[in-house]
């Protein structure tokens, strides 16, 4: 394994704007472990993918590895990681070491990982707080518990361990959800690549394909420019399977008259991107299908108008509801007022997903939708700022039905882009790929 970026000050920032908070609260210290390792069945594992909130600190990648850091007189930042091991680099590679690491990294100390259990007791003694993941894993957590009763035995009554703990997580969640510099030109390659990799596959959908080759075209797209892996099990979806929200790629054959949904982003230096393109399979839309496709283009476009600084979380998604809903009772879907169909809900038949999720190191990134403590009854929903990071995704999904016009069953519709934040409003900073139908029935062609 290699270092994945070449500028380690991001993460150096990152550990002192954590240590000047936990300062400001009176001192502690902070242990967090990267994700263990998974076997997938005998004798091999899934491909390796570290903790996102301990990259986020680090840029360390490899597995079984601790951060500690100490808000003291002194600051330090501590990481403990697999000793330098020739024998095990022959079978699996590079492995940093703790000396290279405090070059790399820029710790302030780094020690190999079979210290843990004799350092980080003494570590904890007579800090006020631990902060630590109160989700972690349960091997981490056992760890952290049989730590704190060796500090309590070597204090011997004289010096004690952390009495609060507290935990981590929340604290990481609010520093992640707005994206400095380095994350967001991280982003945008990740939404190059991406977008890319949705042009590749409308060129490449003819009727008769399956719906693997399509998600074979677009991995080979995400790894030809540089991703390490999609961000999440890639979604192409034919036919009716494009009303099944979390479909996965199958081996139903594209067929003549079809829509094809597919919602697919890559990994890059750890980065997710998450864009839905929806495209008829022989490249030409039919009336009902343009319909209900300028549709949900008209509701991602209400949706990006309302997502600006100053704004709720929750304005994107009550705009593109109620420019969805008109447009189901205009093409006979539902019956009644707007104000009828949104009071009751009817428009969930063929709408019922929110409009948008935070994005970063998480395609479902951390971060609180709404303000308050989570113990307030009523929390209004999050004011947006400069720098955040999220989805904008409406769709339409008419399954077969008896109450529902014959011209319009199975059609599948998601439109998704990545937004940025920004000081005037927001950008969509994954319109490599085409949105207007028009433009996609001519990338078809090409």
């Amino acid at each position: 394994m290699s270092l994945p970026c070449t500028d380690i000050t991001p993460f150096v920032d990152r550990r002192r704007r954590l240590l000047a908070q936990m300062h400001a609260a009176g001192g502690g210290i902070a242990v967090l472990s990267t994700a263990p390792q998974a076997e997938r069945n005998h004798d091999a594992e899934y491909p390796y993918r570290h903790d996102s909130d301990f990259y986020y600190l680090t840029g360390f990648i490899e597995p079984e590895a601790w951060l500690v850091l100490v808000a003291g007189t002194t600051d330090r930042a501590i990481l403990f990681c697999r000793a330098k091991n020739p024998e095990h680099e022959i079978w699996e590679g590079f492995r940093c070491g703790p000396d290279e690491a405090i070059a790399r990294y820029a710790f302030d100390e780094a020690y190999a990982i079979d210290q843990l259990d004799t350092l980080l007791p003494a570590l904890l003694l007579d800090q006020s707080v631990l902060y630590r993941p109160f989700a972690a894993a349960g091997s981490a957590q056992r760890k952290l518990r049989r730590w704190l009763a060796q500090a309590e035995q070597q204090g011997r009554g004289r010096r004690q361990p952390p009495a609060h703990i507290q935990d981590l997580r929340p604290v990481l969640a609010e520093m992640r959800v707005i994206k400095d510099a380095s994350e967001i030109a991280t982003m945008r390659q990740a939404a190059r690549i991406s977008a890319g990799a949705h042009a590749r596959a409308m060129r490449a959908a003819r009727p008769g394909l399956h719906e693997y080759q399509l998600e074979a075209e677009l991995l080979y797209e995400f790894r030809r420019h540089g991703a390490q892996a999609p961000a999440y099990p890639s979604i192409v979806a034919a036919g009716a399977n494009a009303c099944v929200l979390h479909y996965a790629a199958g081996d139903t054959v594209l067929r003549d008259g079809d829509l094809v949904l597919i919602d697919a982003g890559c990994e890059y230096d750890s980065y997710a991107s998450d864009i839905t393109r929806t495209f008829p399979a022989n490249g030409r839309f039919t009336g009902p299908q343009r319909a209900l496709y300028d549709l949900t283009v008209a509701a991602q476009q209400a949706a990006v108008q309302a997502t600006a600084p100053g704004r709720c979380w929750n304005d994107s998604h009550e705009a593109a509801v109620r420019v969805l809903a008109q447009g189901m009772l205009d093409e006979g879907l539902l019956q009644g007022s707007l104000d009828g169909v949104l009071d009751s809900g009817a428009h969930t038949q063929f709408y019922m997903h929110r409009t948008g999720h935070w994005l970063g190191l998480d395609v479902h990134d951390v971060g609180d939708y709404r303000q308050g403590a989570p113990s307030d009854a009523e929390r209004p929903w999050r004011t947006l700022e400069a720098g955040m990071m999220l989805t904008i995704e409406p769709g339409i999904y008419v399954r077969a039905a008896d109450d529902v016009p014959e011209s319009f069953w199975n059609i599948g519709i998601r439109i998704e882009d990545d937004a940025l934040v920004t000081a005037e409003g927001c950008e969509l900073i994954t319109r490599g790929v085409p949105v207007d139908a028009k433009e996609i029935e001519a990338l078809m062609r090409e």
